[in-house]
């Protein structure tokens, strides 16, 4: 298939195109600046355009003419989205409406995968696992501009007959995320902590919260699985089906340093909402795509640690 992926150059973007080149697949990637290098060597071409520009990314749609498409583009932080509410729902909410009439209007029978965020369904029973017929009840600006964007997604398939499917998509992390997220931000102290000494304190949010967490990887596995088979019109919850409260999932990492570092609650980490517990019931996508997550959160994190460590011994090598 000829695949064109908005939002190439994010964190999940050089996983995706690497799994769909792996497969045959020609890789077409948009964005509104250059990918990494390592990310435009797995493309056929990459092209400049904004989602919420209409005519800019109707003009990539057309040119293109993709078989299918992956929307990844959005502003992706929660904790953002308070600061940037207004940005963030043009980016998510207005840029998703804009990516479904381009392809309404250049190739109407592709298949669009529109990826959005499990914290649509907002706090959830303890104990409990959230399927697809949850009602909403998002919590924070990014969560609710998600909500609008699948909400546009669905009625896209219903009123105009378009072959789309939408993600839920659970907390994910791996190489190549940024150190806005919590997994990256913890490995990022730590590496500079060993490498450079300094108080042996690790600055964290709020860790008190369950969260269900995949590796990248499986989550690149999971969209191409959805692609190929994912029910036209259909939601898909993509996550682990297990919790893991984020205080052990920073006391792992904290095990893996090579000094002894103590957490420290930073309250300029805090958001001013958060979900106490939310994990994924992933029956529809086992069944429907035959996908489940693989990848040990041990091996996640791990992988995480190692590459901040390189970033920081390349660090100190320019300096």
């Amino acid at each position: 298939m000829r695949v064109l992926v908005t939002g190439v150059g994010g964190f999940v973007g050089a996983h995706l195109a690497r799994r769909l080149r792996d497969r045959g697949d020609e890789v077409i990637g948009v964005g509104v600046a250059d990918a990494p290098p390592a990310t435009r060597e797995l493309l056929a071409a990459e092209l400049r355009a904004d989602v919420i520009d209409t005519a800019a990314i109707a003009a990539a749609v057309a040119e293109v003419k993709p078989d299918a498409v992956v929307h990844l583009a959005a502003q992706s932080s929660a904790g953002r989205s308070f600061e940037q509410p207004v940005e963030t729902f043009r980016i998510n909410a207005a840029g998703t409406w804009n990516l479904l009439e381009a392809v309404r209007g250049a190739v109407p029978r592709a298949r669009v995968l529109v990826v959005g965020t499990g914290e649509v369904y907002g706090p959830q029973p303890e104990g409990s696992r959230v399927a697809e017929d949850a009602p909403f009840a998002p919590v924070s600006p990014y969560a609710l501009s998600k909500a609008a964007a699948d909400a546009m997604a669905e009625a896209a398939a219903e009123a105009h007959g378009l072959d789309v499917v939408r993600t839920r998509s659970f907390g994910h992390s791996g190489p190549g995320q940024t150190t806005t997220f919590v997994i990256p931000s913890i490995a990022r102290q730590i590496a500079a902590l060993e490498a450079g000494g300094g108080e042996p304190v690790v600055k964290v949010g709020n860790l008190e919260v369950t969260r269900d967490l995949c590796d990248v990887r499986d989550v690149a596995d999971a969209y191409v699985a959805l692609l190929e088979r994912g029910r036209t019109g259909a939601a898909y919850n993509v996550g682990s089906g297990r919790g893991v409260q984020l205080t052990d999932v920073a006391a792992r990492l904290v095990a893996q340093a090579r000094r002894p570092l103590r957490l420290e609650v930073d309250p300029a980490r805090m958001r001013p909402a958060d979900v106490p517990w939310l994990v994924a019931d992933v029956t529809a996508i086992a069944r429907d795509a035959g996908w489940h997550a693989t990848t040990p959160l041990e091996v996640t994190l791990a992988d995480v640690l190692e590459e901040q460590r390189a970033l920081a011994a390349g660090s100190r090598a320019t300096e």
